[in-house]
């Protein structure tokens, strides 16, 4: 079979109406359809459907007729069976389907009775019995049953249709026995372990979901059974099992550990109720580690777009550093506040002014107004606002990634063409700047790690790489400020006393409230989290990034 096959066991038989008469028909030799061991010949019986009565047989001839029908059948007799129906050519084609598919050994029916007038098919009785064939890799039981018609002129016929066959069987489907291979739609998608399955985290559901479609497994193994296939022979069902298969599995970079401490993280209890989403990177290769969300707006980890606050500072500083030769020594003056392009920027709550503040220290306290001061300087050229999208692209890889699995992401975006106040309100994350915290998360994982490494949640997959690698400069820099604040700036309340940490806040504006954004990294992971509503990224996306800093 080319497609998937659900493996369902259906090996249990339901209850039959028994009444008098039990027989049981066998069958030991070949299969040979042109046989004649029927008294029941072509010229004694052709049952007409156009004169079909609407009076359903008596419950003893009904059971008479079928046990002609399941006695030629079991007797291999298929064209005399056949012609033991209202329809000899469809059943024909579909009693020599049986035995082929099945590789049919030997059949026998039992327990055949009658159940009354059918409810299926008007003006016809209903007749139960046991099935028992030998087929491929073992043999299958099921219930089964037949409508039996008469004529208006007293003729009977087996009414034909699939589910004579087997109960439930479709037009244009068949039978078949013997090997069931493994299918993509019973693969288990897994973490890096191997074992641990996506699914059990709230989080990666429909992750895993997806995965499953458009990855392929690998390690399973075939087992034998019956199943039902389309004309096509694609798998629909698996009715019985003889022996089981190994299910193939999807690895995927997820780690199992981390991915538990993330579950818990965003639901930590200084959020209340506020959706959160994070995303933790191995800054080392790019590969996902961990995606926890919760909120009823989907997975805002990896699609929740919104502005990021202060912590594109991080890209700021990266221009000022490559495209205007600047230190973090370099003059950055905060004021309490500045206009720029006639709209008035301020700082958050608690940044005191300090003219002669220079790049690093500005970046320690996260002072807006020194920002939008050195961007606007340095980085705005005749009108020419593009210098941010810029290194955004050509050192920290922003674009439109492939993670893999045809799990979507949203892509961020630093626009070419912003104007007035947005071409300052780009150099602190806001105005129409967006992001993820999957792109924050591979930012500071491309300071971490000197180099953008595109993130992917399957090994293997295909990772975009950025046009130039960040200098080791740059990055050394970018490392230095963002210790400072983890250890004495913004974003010690939560990171101060953990070992090689580096770190950024932000608090993004958003309508009448503002989000709270972290973004970090150790010796082993670089990590973003967002929470929506957040007063402050240290008093909010804070907890979260703590809890997997210190259990990584």
């Amino acid at each position: 079979m080319n497609k998937a096959v659900k493996i369902g066991l259906a090996g249990a038989c339901t209850a039959l109406l028994v009444t008098g008469g039990i027989g049981a028909y066998n069958v030991v030799h070949g299969l040979t359809s042109g046989d004649t061991g029927s008294d029941w010949t072509d010229a004694e019986h052709t049952f007409d459907p156009a004169a079909t009565s609407t009076v359903p047989p008596t419950g003893a001839k009904a059971v008479k007729m079928a046990r002609t029908f399941l006695d030629n059948w079991s007797g291999h007799h298929l064209d005399d069976a056949a012609h033991n129906t209202d329809a000899p050519g469809p059943a024909s084609q579909g009693l020599q389907k049986y035995a082929g598919g099945l590789h049919l050994k030997k059949l026998t029916f039992a327990q055949v009775a009658s159940a009354g007038r059918s409810t299926a098919t008007p003006g016809a009785t209903r007749i139960t019995f046991k099935v028992s064939a030998q087929v491929a890799g073992g043999t299958w039981t099921y219930p089964g049953a037949v409508a039996v018609l008469q004529n208006t002129d007293g003729q009977l016929a087996v009414h034909w249709n699939s589910s004579v066959l087997h109960p439930g069987l479709g037009e244009g489907q068949s039978l078949t026995a013997g090997t069931i291979p493994a299918g993509a739609d019973d693969a288990k998608v897994v973490a890096s372990d191997g074992r641990t399955d996506l699914s059990t985290f709230a989080s990666l559901r429909d992750i895993a979901a997806t995965i499953r479609k458009h990855a392929k497994p690998t390690g399973g193994t075939t087992g034998t059974g019956v199943a039902v296939v389309d004309a096509d022979g694609s798998g629909v069902k698996t009715l019985r099992v003889f022996s089981q298969g190994k299910t193939p599995v999807i690895r995927t970079t997820i780690d199992a550990h981390l991915q538990t401490v993330a579950e818990d993280a965003v639901k930590d209890g200084h959020l209340g109720q506020k959706a959160a989403g994070t995303v933790a990177l191995d800054w080392r290769n790019g590969h996902i580690l961990a995606i926890a969300h919760t909120g009823s707006d989907g997975d805002i980890a990896i699609r929740g777009i919104k502005s990021p606050g202060s912590t594109m500072k991080i890209i700021t500083s990266a221009a000022l550093f490559d495209q205007a030769g600047l230190t973090p020594s370099s003059p950055a003056p905060c004021t309490d506040s500045i206009v720029a392009n006639s709209q008035s920027f301020h700082n958050d709550s608690g940044v005191r002014a300090n003219p002669g503040s220079t790049i690093a220290q500005a970046f320690t306290v996260s002072c807006n107004t020194s920002f939008i001061k050195d961007g606007f300087h340095y980085l705005v050229h005749g009108g020419d606002a593009s210098a941010l999208h810029d290194e955004a692209v050509n050192v920290f890889g922003m674009g439109s990634w492939s993670i893999g699995g045809g799990v979507a992401t949203t892509d961020p975006s630093i626009p070419t063409d912003a104007q007035g106040g947005d071409q300052a309100a780009q150099f602190i994350g806001q105005g129409k700047v967006t992001a993820t915290p999957l792109f924050m998360a591979s930012v500071a994982a491309t300071v971490r790690g000197a180099g953008f490494k595109q993130p992917v949640i399957l090994p293997g997959q295909h990772q975009d790489t950025a046009p130039r690698p960040i200098t080791a400069r740059t990055a050394g820099y970018l490392q230095s400020m963002m210790r400072t604040v983890a250890t004495g700036g913004t974003a010690a309340p939560r990171l101060g006393g953990l070992t090689g940490v580096g770190g950024k806040t932000g608090t993004a504006e958003e309508g009448d409230h503002t989000n709270g954004w972290l973004t970090a990294y150790n010796s082993h992971i670089a990590v973003a989290a967002l929470v929506e509503g957040g007063s402050t990224g240290v008093d909010s996306a804070g907890y979260v990034v703590r809890q997997l800093l210190t259990h990584s």
